[in-house]
């Protein structure tokens, strides 16, 4: 196999490829890249078994052949090599020769025959999306996934489609976000599906062009989301995520309504003084004021009150700043809008007369 290609041409490629492929594998060729030449198209391939990227790049050569080579090695080469250079790559039994200019490498390779292929069952239903509407909406729920839960279904994002209704959920059991958007076309079916935690955070990071159209495969097994040249793929939780519907079956008290900006910097300076572990913080409700107070075990103490909009009983209660920040930070409104279930075990935060995005967060005793 020979070929001459322009560094700028599979510089970006190679890199998407390369977050996918992990630095430790129980198979040293999972730490290899698939290089396939054919039909005048060069497919670079990156998996770890669970999620693959495929990316082609349209090249002018005639020749074919495949070869696999150490992935971060040929990343670290192409990515210090000038801009524009001609990078000239030829197989030679069990090492490919690249060239470009006075610079001269040879790395050994692993046959092709022995990459594993990634299995996937035939995909039974699919959706167009425009990047940048799908990129925001993984933004806005993504942060709230759990990490290493035994609950592995939680380690994962809900994507449920109903018709012409997209909605995406995510939960560690102490928060959960929910983003309702609506597609542009009608599905004709509804399912949900659980993305991997790996998978969403390779995905949302190749949305990196917000006027591109995408198009999302999925099986009960598998999901698949074509983006211009790149095909991302990834196996599927094999689990039933949570009923949450019940949170919303219940008592109520009043809405209170804050500057946004306000209650943000407020949460930021009492959260420095708060215990570094549970990043407790006190909120004290009255009408029209909120007190929000800390103290951490070196006996530091903080306070701040802030000016809301609330006509309901005095009521006081506990939540992690840090989750409350999260939830502040991505809405877009002058004005957020809390609402406290009357048994204290839920606040609900969004943006107010808007159903789109809510965050739900449950309190903590301090």
């Amino acid at each position: 196999m020979k070929l001459t290609i322009n560094r700028e041409q599979i510089l970006t490629p190679l890199q998407q490829i390369v977050s996918v492929i992990e630095k430790r594998q129980t198979m040293p060729i999972l730490s290899n890249v698939l290089i396939t030449l054919n039909d005048k198209q060069l497919i670079l391939t990156g998996t770890d078994l669970e999620i693959q990227i495929v990316a082609k790049i349209e090249i002018d050569s005639e020749a074919s052949g495949a070869i696999t080579v150490p992935a971060r090695k040929f990343l670290d080469i192409c990515r210090l090599l000038p801009n524009n250079a001609e990078i000239k790559l030829e197989h030679q039994d069990d090492k490919i020769k690249i060239t470009s200019s006075r610079s001269r490498f040879s790395l050994s390779c692993l046959p092709a025959g022995h990459f594993p292929e990634f299995s996937e069952s035939a995909m039974e239903n699919e959706f167009f999306i425009n990047a940048g509407k799908f990129k925001k909406a993984l933004e806005k729920t993504v942060f709230c996934m759990a990490n290493q839960d035994v609950r592995y279904y939680l380690n994962g994002l809900l994507l449920h489609i109903s018709n012409s209704k997209l909605k995406l959920v995510a939960s560690d059991g102490h928060r959960l976000s929910i983003y309702e958007d609506v597609l542009e076309e009608a599905t004709g079916y509804e399912t949900r599906i659980i993305l991997p935690r790996k998978g969403v955070l390779e995905l949302s990071r190749l949305l990196d062009d917000p006027e591109a159209e995408i198009k999302l495969e999925f099986s009960s097994n598998n999901i698949r989301v074509s983006i211009k040249n790149l095909v991302f793929s990834a196996k599927l939780v094999d689990a039933k995520y949570p009923d949450f519907s019940k949170v919303f079956q219940q008592a109520f008290f009043e809405e209170i309504l804050i500057d946004r900006l306000l209650f943000k910097e407020a949460l930021t300076r009492v959260a420095i003084l708060s215990n570094e572990k549970f990043k407790g913080v006190s909120f004290d409700i009255h009408a029209e004021t909120l007190k929000i107070s800390t103290h951490n075990p070196e006996h530091d103490e903080a306070e701040e009150e802030l000016p809301i909009q609330y006509s309901g009983d005095p009521l006081s209660i506990a939540f992690n700043a840090q989750y409350l920040l999260d939830a502040v930070s991505n809405l877009e409104l002058e004005s957020v809008a809390l609402i406290i279930a009357s048994n204290a075990s839920s606040c609900f935060i969004s943006e107010p007369n808007d159903c789109a995005y809510k965050f739900i967060v449950m309190p903590m005793r301090l």
